[in-house]
């Protein structure tokens, strides 16, 4: 298992090059740059720029070097510098609004697929062991309502709501004192103030869907021979759910971790705009549209980076829940 583990950290290194590549190549297709779309705004607003200032702008952001010299610039900042480059739009280090963004971005997300399967995992495997029983029919509607309901809708709804009825505003994760000040506990109780809504949000988009794939794979086990030589055998009810069927029947949710970690990360941007968020989502919009290439082609370079990373963790997971996967060559 540690060889597999060495060879998989070893087959990053390549992906991450080919997706940054893709990623650097991507932001750079549109026609144009951020000094060109830059200056149409101004010209727009009735603010003429001269060709001189327009090329001395070209030369500062380093837009007169062709693709690959930027391409190259940027990944041997990252790599041999920690610097991802500079935006053009926020007009600071592309560090620091990672800095900033990121780690926040990271906790509402991981807070709310876990939180996403405390709530999910239980209600399948309710709905399985009690099959077309009133719950189950009541889950199974909640659950369709869920899907059918957009995010950013039920974000607009909630929030006022809130401040209708409440006088509370969700907008933004603390309160209009706390936005520059240093951290501290009550900086904190401010934040779980506000964090909730969002945590439920995001993480109800997963829920239904969750809760159909582990009820329908514990439907497929609760079929299967083992279980029913078990239950003869006089093992209890739940420790046989627990022991084998329910283990098995979450195999598809770490499997597709790969693509859960980065989906919550950019998947939930109309609702972290409805909201105010600061986190990575209306920063990518807002650094694609104004073709501010380094900050862009970064945040999806970390999204890359998540794809194939939670790939990775999601194999190991499975290692750890099913023992009958292995990973080598077979013993003869």
């Amino acid at each position: 298992m540690l060889v597999y583990i060495i060879r998989r950290i070893l087959m990053l290194i390549p992906i991450l090059i080919l997706m940054s590549m893709v990623a650097f190549f991507l932001i750079e297709l549109p026609p144009g740059d951020w000094v060109s779309t830059r200056i149409t705004q101004l010209e727009m607003s009735g603010v003429q720029v001269s060709a001189d200032e327009a090329a001395r702008l070209i030369a500062q952001y380093g837009l007169d070097k062709p693709m690959p010299v930027r391409y190259w610039r940027w990944v041997e900042g990252i790599v041999m510098r920690g610097n991802w480059g500079f935006s053009m739009q926020w007009n600071k280090p592309v560090n620091e609004i990672l800095a900033e963004r990121v780690p926040m971005t990271i906790v509402i997300s991981l807070s709310a697929l876990l939180l996403s399967w405390i709530v999910a995992i239980p209600i399948g495997i309710y709905s399985a062991t009690h099959q077309y029983s009133f719950l189950d029919y009541v889950f199974t509607i909640l659950g369709f309502i869920g899907v059918a309901t957009p995010g950013f809708l039920l974000a607009l709804i909630l929030a006022w709501v809130l401040f209708a009825k409440f006088g509370f505003s969700m907008l933004g994760l603390y309160s209009r004192e706390y936005l520059e000040a240093p951290w501290s506990f009550a900086k904190f109780l401010d934040l779980l103030k506000h964090i909730w809504l969002p945590l439920i949000l995001v993480g109800m988009g997963n829920t239904a869907g969750t809760i159909r794939v582990v009820r329908n794979n514990l439907l497929d086990e609760l079929n299967k021979q083992y279980v029913i030589a078990a239950r003869s055998k006089g093992l209890s009810e739940w420790k046989l759910l627990l022991k084998y069927p329910v283990r098995l029947a979450i195999n598809p949710l770490l499997s597709t971790v790969s693509f859960i970690l980065p989906g919550l990360v950019s998947g939930s941007v109309l609702i972290d705009i409805v909201l105010s968020l600061q986190t990575t989502g209306p920063v990518l919009l807002r650094a694609t549209l104004a073709q501010d290439m380094y900050l862009a082609g970064s945040i999806v370079l970390i999204l890359s980076a998540l794809t194939v990373v939670g790939a990775l963790l999601g194999d190991l997971l499975l290692i750890v829940v099913d023992p009958r996967i292995r990973f080598g060559r077979a013993e003869k």
